[in-house]
């Protein structure tokens, strides 16, 4: 698990349109690098539509958003494009990237215990560290980017 002060690792995995992404990619900008639990939830689709709301403030003030879930490249796609999506998705199929922050854990629904993602948000500053981290019970799906803005 990655915490606050580590350096972020260089490949961060395969977008939406199976292009390998890189931390180097976004060089100079702060990183926000989020981990959410499925496209087409109502939590999840909440959260990146807040995120594409204020898309433009997050730019403006140094930021690029990226979304990391379990789902694969096609699912993210249609996520995308059905909610007019402005960010790259990484699709971690195989949770590397998951389990490597620490947003990979047990969950429980209805009394049912399982694995699934944290929603988690980390923000990587210029030279690939982490500078902070939005934990689950932090996160307000409804006003995910003024927490990143610190509003």
């Amino acid at each position: 698990m990655l915490n606050i002060g580590d350096k972020a690792p260089e490949v961060l995995g395969r977008n939406e349109k199976g292009e390998e992404i890189r931390l180097s990619d976004f060089k100079g900008k702060k990183v926000v690098l989020y981990f959410y639990p499925k496209d087409m939830t109502p939590g999840c689709t909440q959260q990146a539509c807040n995120l594409r709301d204020n898309h433009q403030a997050l730019k403006k003030a140094g930021y690029e958003v990226l979304g990391v879930s379990v789902d694969d490249e096609k699912r993210h796609q249609n996520f995308i494009e059905k909610h007019e999506l402005p960010f790259t998705l990484i699709a971690d199929t195989d949770h590397r990237l998951t389990e490597l922050f620490g947003a990979w854990g047990e969950k429980s629904m209805y009394g049912r215990k399982y694995m699934g993602t944290l929603r988690t948000t980390f923000i990587i500053d210029e030279e690939g560290k982490i500078e902070r981290i939005i934990r689950p019970k932090e996160i307000k799906v409804k006003e995910h980017a003024a927490q990143i803005l610190g509003k």
